[in-house]
C-alpha cells in the first residue's frame, strides 16, 4: 500500500448521539485522548429517541452510523443510552459483518456496568435513566451477565431531559423532580451504594442529585468510564488504532440547524464550536 492510500484510509473517531447530551461523553473522551481527530453527529432534528419504538431507534441510529462511516470514521461510539440499548447489538451482529466488516461500533452501557461492578461494596446499585432505557432492560441484562451477584434498582426520570434541554436545571421544578426520583430510588433499597447516571443529559443535574443522594453513595457519570474503555480498546486493537487520525481536530455535525446546535451546545460542551448541518436518510 502506498503512503498516499494509507493516509486516505484513515479517519476520525465518530461519536453519535440523538442530540446534544453525547457532548458530555465527547468532552470526557477528548480530555483523555486529545491526540485523535473526532467527528460528532447529533440527530437534533429527530431528538429525543427515548419514547420511540425499537425499529425507529434502530433505523435512526444506523443512519447516523452510516453517515459517520461516510465521513471516514473507522470506529463509532454511540454516546446515547437509548441507541446503545436498542440498536447497538443489531448493528454489531447484523449490519457490520454484512456491510462494514472493517468498521466497529461501541456503546456506553458496558463501560458503565463494568465500573459500577468494581465500585459497589453492598452489591446494591441504582440507576437513573429515561423510560426507554429502563424498559429495554439493557442494563439489567448486562449486570446479570457480568455481575450476577449484584442487585439493580432502576428509576425512570422522564422529565429530567426536558429540564436540561430547556435550561431549567436551576429552577424549583428541577429541585422537586430530582428530589422525588432520588427519594423513590433510595426508598426502594437504602443499601444502594452506587448510582449510574444512565443518560448523557444527567451530568448537568449532578449538583442537585448530589444534594439529595446520601453522602456515602457513589455517583457514576458515564463520560470517564467510556473514555477509559475507548483508550483500552485502542490499545488492544492496534489495527483499529492505526486507522484513527491524530491531528487533534474535531468536527460537529447536526441534522438540525447549525445555529441552534451551537447555541445549545454551550450547556454540554465547555468550548466554542462550529457546527455543520447534514441530512440523514
Amino acid at each position: 500500500m502506498s503512503a498516499r492510500s494509507e493516509t486516505e484510509s484513515k479517519g476520525p473517531i465518530g461519536i453519535f448521539d440523538s442530540g446534544l447530551g453525547g457532548l458530555t461523553v465527547f468532552h470526557a473522551i477528548r480530555a483523555r485522548l486529545p491526540q485523535y481527530d473526532y467527528c460528532y453527529l447529533g440527530d437534533t432534528a429527530r431528538t429525543p429517541y427515548g419514547s420511540r419504538s425499537f425499529d425507529i431507534i434502530y433505523r435512526y441510529t444506523l443512519q447516523g452510523v452510516r453517515a459517520l462511516f461516510a465521513q471516514g470514521c473507522p470506529l463509532v461510539i454511540l454516546a446515547c443510552n437509548t441507541a446503545s440499548a436498542k440498536a447497538l447489538r443489531s448493528i454489531q451482529q447484523k449490519d457490520l459483518p454484512r456491510h462494514f466488516p472493517g468498521r466497529r461500533v461501541l456503546g456506553v452501557i458496558r463501560p458503565s456496568v463494568e465500573l459500577v461492578g468494581r465500585l459497589s461494596q453492598s452489591r446494591k446499585v441504582g440507576l437513573f435513566a429515561t423510560a426507554g432505557t429502563v424498559r429495554s432492560e439493557s442494563y439489567a441484562l448486562e449486570f446479570r451477565r457480568l455481575y450476577p451477584d449484584l442487585t439493580l434498582h432502576q428509576e425512570a426520570c422522564p422529565m429530567w431531559v426536558p429540564l436540561v434541554e430547556n435550561n431549567e436545571t436551576g429552577t424549583v421544578a428541577a429541585e422537586f423532580l430530582v428530589r422525588r426520583h432520588v427519594d423513590a430510588l433510595m426508598d426502594r433499597d437504602p443499601d444502594i451504594d452506587t448510582i449510574i447516571l444512565a443518560c448523557t443529559h444527567y451530568p448537568l443535574l449532578l449538583p442537585l442529585i448530589r444534594l439529595y443522594v446520601p453522602g456515602n453513595v457513589q455517583i457514576v457519570n458515564q463520560g470517564p468510564p467510556v473514555a477509559e474503555r475507548l483508550e483500552d480498546y485502542l490499545l488492544r486493537h492496534p489495527e483499529m488504532e492505526r486507522q484513527c487520525l491524530k491531528n487533534s481536530r474535531r468536527r460537529f455535525l447536526t441534522t438540525g440547524t447549525a445555529e441552534e446546535f451551537e447555541s445549545l451546545a454551550a450547556a454540554f460542551f465547555p468550548e466554542p464550536l462550529n457546527a455543520e448541518q447534514i441530512e440523514l436518510g
